[in-house]
């Protein structure tokens, strides 16, 4: 018996190495399949990773308010929540605290923040001048700065009540940047909190605060169900105009991707099937040779077999290779990151190779089991 499968095998090898030239196209056509099946899966499993990154560029995507009647939102509750979520996915979380302001008797409405965690969470701001670093800095929304005829360097004095309506004094802020982002932050004053602090008298009182996670659609809902479970006096709502953009985003490109995919493996079965099927019509004295001396249909039919199987799994293997290589220069070359590819894509694509290699093969294999040795050795 083991002698039977070592010839067979020498039989298959034999026959590859002397069609070589044209086995050769079946193989370039397998290998460059596998390379777009791998590379292909391979990102479209990386990219939701990688755009969710990159919608980060566009905003927060989870704000976290008040549970409670009052409407505001205590540091401490915000030090609870952002203990919830996951460090490896916030990319920011930013505290914001509204307050009614006066300059020169005109109402405004000023912003106590984190500079540091803005520029995390909302990249998109367009900052003219500089940002604040030090206490008694403004950065200015771009309507309010052309409606005052402010620029960075002048002064600007604010007034005004605190929530107690108690009147504070007024306080000089040195105007360092002029902010633009085409939104409400326009219309807007922006100071360090620890000034809005200082200056209304009130501390650890905040509105909300945006949070900008590295997750998708689903596991994005389940982060802000778990912040209210574990914090019930926060409530962490979704920013929908971002979510529902990058789910959409994300399931189109998903499509597109397996719908490539799908059209990369049916022409690899085309290219492998006119392969095989010039093979067969170019064998078929031989074909005939074995069947007169004893072979039946199905040792042909395994033989065809056997070597649409080897044609697959070098072609899957090959194709391994460059796919992997094909995924990480289109990742580093639109995202400008490195990729992390999943072992399991690995076995799969020598799988689907092969699979679809053996399928092609099954339209000529028919072909070679038809053949009549006594026409054929006659040259009919």
């Amino acid at each position: 018996m083991a002698s039977n499968r070592s010839f067979a095998l020498k039989m298959v090898l034999w026959s590859l190495v002397r069609r070589r030239s044209r086995l050769l196209v079946a193989l370039i056509g397998v290998t460059v399949g596998a390379t777009v099946l791998l590379g292909l899966v391979t990102l479209c499993r990386d990219i939701p990773r990688q755009l969710s990154r990159e919608f980060r560029s566009y905003g927060a995507n989870m704000a976290l308010v008040s549970a409670g009647a009052t409407g505001r939102l205590s540091a401490d509750d915000l030090a609870r929540a952002a203990a919830v979520l996951p460090a490896d996915r916030l990319v920011g979380l930013t505290p914001f605290r509204y307050e009614s302001v006066r300059s020169n008797m005109l109402p405004y409405t000023a912003v106590g923040t984190s500079f540091e965690d803005v520029r995390r969470t909302s990249p998109f701001w367009r900052v003219d001048g500089a940002w604040p670093s030090a206490p008694g800095q403004l950065l200015l929304g771009a309507d309010v700065a052309a409606f005052l005829k402010l620029e960075p360097g002048q002064l600007m004095t604010l007034d005004g009540r605190n929530e107690a309506q108690a009147r504070y004094d007024p306080k000089d802020f040195v105007v360092v940047g002029v902010v633009s982002t085409g939104g409400p932050e326009d219309g807007f004053l922006y100071m360090a909190l620890a000034d809005m602090e200082a200056m209304t008298g009130e501390a650890g009182r905040l509105d909300l605060a945006e949070a900008s996670l590295t997750a998708e659609g689903g596991s994005l809902q389940e982060l802000a169900d778990l912040v209210k479970s574990r914090v019930p006096s926060v409530d962490a709502r979704l920013v929908t105009r971002v979510t529902r953009s990058e789910e959409t985003v994300l399931s189109k490109l998903t499509w597109l991707v397996y719908l490539v995919t799908l059209v990369v493996l049916a022409l690899t079965m085309i290219c492998v099937t006119t392969t095989m099927m010039t093979v067969v019509m170019e064998r078929r004295r031989e074909i005939g040779l074995k069947k007169a001396l004893g072979a039946d249909n199905r040792r042909v039919a395994k033989e065809f077999l056997a070597e649409g199987l080897l044609l697959g799994v070098a072609g899957g293997l090959l194709g391994s290779f460059a796919g992997l290589v094909f995924a990480r220069v289109i990742c580093w070359s639109v995202f400008g990151r490195s990729l992390n590819p999943e072992f399991y894509v690995w076995p799969l694509t020598v799988g689907v190779s092969a699979v679809v290699t053996v399928l092609a093969c099954l339209a000529p294999v028919r072909r070679a089991v038809d053949v009549e040795p006594a026409l054929v050795l006659r040259g009919e």
